[in-house]
Order: structure tokens, then C-alpha cells, then sequence
């Protein structure tokens, strides 16, 4: 379960006996600030079980570099049809199927689905944040077996979204953009033919200068000996890099920063719900028994 291992401290002010003046205005208060605990709860609690297992994701297990070496590939045409994915995959699979039994969870408590789709659209931009950083901080990772890897982990991840409605995924998958770009350059063939302006406009467009020098810089085949980009390409991003770096002091990092904020406001939530969707659904027994929440049986 998402959720066995949550410990949450509830702030008994938010639950006091709402004031007679005011009723709505405070209940509307107490509501949003439940709806973003428990958003930041569900938030928080996947992201740390994800983190662990996208630390191995980034990298090629050592148990497949040899097969890989000598030319055996793992992409779509070695793996049994649907989503019975082999061992190779395992720590992919265990993220597919992570967010899997989260959507799961959500639908079985009749979250509503905008939710859900913040929800996942942040989880995303996570596992993009995470994997991209690490590319760029650990030279090992920036090689071309790991680029394979990679990317057949996040076949089967858009693979996954697919199967889903795209009401609870919604564009969820465009927060991959970093490292799908990435990935994809480190597994093209003959990088020392592509141009600089190749690189940032058709291959890689959405990356910074200096994230590109980074990946560029770092690269290396362990498959088939290849070469990274041209000189030319690497004084070009050089040039460029030291210009912007002495026209904006504010923004020197290559690395992603994970989005913390609550994505959604109450009034999104209540505006996208229809009173119908609940009509037959029971409430929990455990507020049934509490005397301020007699109106949920009418």
C-alpha cells in the first residue's frame, strides 16, 4: 500500500467547532487546508518510495552490461507482448507499477479526477527531475547502454498511460520532456555529425546550454565505442555559455528543480465535481458516528 507507512500529525485547530459567525468562511478554511495536507501526505509518500527505486532506474543493472556490451539490445522487440515485463526491466516495472496501485487507490476512494491528474502531472515532473539530475551528475549514467536502458523504462511507463483514462492522466507524460530528450540523444549513432543548431532545435529543445555541454561532455560508449559531438559543437556551447553566465547571474544551475506547491486550487476541484458522481457511494462509518457529520446521511 502507498500510504501503510504515513505518519500525520493532525492539527486538532483545524477540526474545532466552527464559530457560528462565520460558518462557511471558516469551513472553507479548515477544508482547503485538509484537501493540502493530504495532498502534500499522498504527494510526499509516493516520491519517497519512488526515489529509491529511480536511483537504480537511471543505470544499467551490472548483470546486463555484458550482454548489452556484445550487442544484445532489451527494446520492444525482446520483451513478451503487454506488460509482463522480464527481470531486466524490474525496477522499471516496480515504478509502473507503484503509480499503478496509486491510481488505484485514489479511484477505489472516489478522489475526483482533476485531483488525480495534479496529483500524477507533479508525480511525473518528479521522476523527470530525479532521473535528469542524476544523468548530469553521475558520469557513469551518461553512457550509451544507459541511454537504452532509460529509455525502454520509459516505454513502459507511457506504456501505462495508454492503459489509463486519459481523464486521470491527463498530459502527465509531457513532464518527461528533460529526459526523454536526453536519453534520446545519448542512444543516436554518429554525434559528431550533428550540428549545434541540430542539437537545439530538433533533438533537444527543451535543454539549456549548459545541460547539453554537461550531457556532452560526459558521454561515453560502452557499446560501440562511438564518438560524442565535434569540437566545433563543444567551443560553440563553450562561447555561449560563458556569454549568458555573464548576462544572468540568477540562473547558473543546470540541474531541475522538484515543484513542492499544491498544483490546484479548492474552487478548480468543487468547479470540475458533479454531485451525481457520489450519490450512491456510503460514507466512511468512522464520520458517520461523529455527531457533526450527521448531514452526510441525508
Amino acid at each position: 500500500m502507498v500510504f501503510r507507512s504515513s505518519n500525520i500529525t493532525v492539527d486538532m485547530d483545524l477540526v474545532r467547532q466552527i464559530e457560528a459567525k462565520y460558518p462557511a468562511f471558516l469551513f472553507k478554511q479548515q477544508l482547503t487546508a485538509f484537501v493540502e495536507g493530504l495532498y502534500g501526505m499522498i504527494r510526499d509518500n509516493v516520491k519517497k518510495e519512488l526515489s529509491s527505486l529511480l536511483s537504480h532506474a537511471i543505470q544499467v543493472p551490472r548483470i546486463m552490461k555484458a550482454s548489452m556490451v556484445r550487442g544484445r539490445s532489451f527494446g520492444s522487440s525482446s520483451l513478451p507482448r503487454g506488460r509482463s515485463f522480464s527481470n531486466q526491466g524490474s525496477y522499471w516495472q516496480a515504478i509502473v507499477d507503484n503509480v499503478d496501485e496509486l491510481l488505484k487507490i485514489l479511484q477505489e476512494n472516489c478522489v475526483p479526477a482533476i485531483f488525480i491528474r495534479k496529483i500524477f502531472t507533479q508525480i511525473f515532473s518528479f521522476i523527470n527531475a530525479q532521473l535528469f539530475n542524476s544523468l548530469l551528475v553521475r558520469h557513469e549514467c551518461c553512457s550509451f547502454s544507459n541511454g537504452e536502458y532509460v529509455k525502454q523504462g520509459l516505454a513502459q511507463l507511457e506504456v501505462w498511460c495508454g492503459e489509463v483514462k486519459t481523464e486521470y492522466v491527463g498530459s502527465a507524460l509531457d513532464e518527461l520532456k528533460h529526459i526523454r530528450q536526453a536519453v534520446g540523444f545519448l542512444v543516436i549513432f554518429k554525434k559528431f555529425r550533428i550540428s549545434y543548431d541540430e542539437i537545439v532545435n530538433d533533438l533537444c529543445p527543451v535543454l539549456s546550454v549548459q545541460q547539453l555541454y554537461k550531457i556532452c561532455t560526459q558521454y561515453w560508449d560502452d557499446k560501440y565505442n562511438t564518438e560524442s559531438v565535434s569540437e566545433e559543437v563543444l567551443e560553440e556551447m563553450t562561447t555561449l555559455i560563458t556569454k549568458e553566465s555573464g548576462q544572468d547571474t540568477s540562473n547558473n544551475t543546470f540541474l531541475l528543480d522538484d515543484e513542492i506547491s499544491m498544483p490546484i486550487s479548492l474552487e478548480e476541484i468543487a468547479d470540475s465535481m458533479d454531485a451525481k458522481e457520489f450519490q450512491h457511494i456510503a460514507p466512511p462509518a468512522e464520520l458517520v458516528a461523529i455527531p457533526a457529520f450527521q448531514f452526510l446521511k441525508s
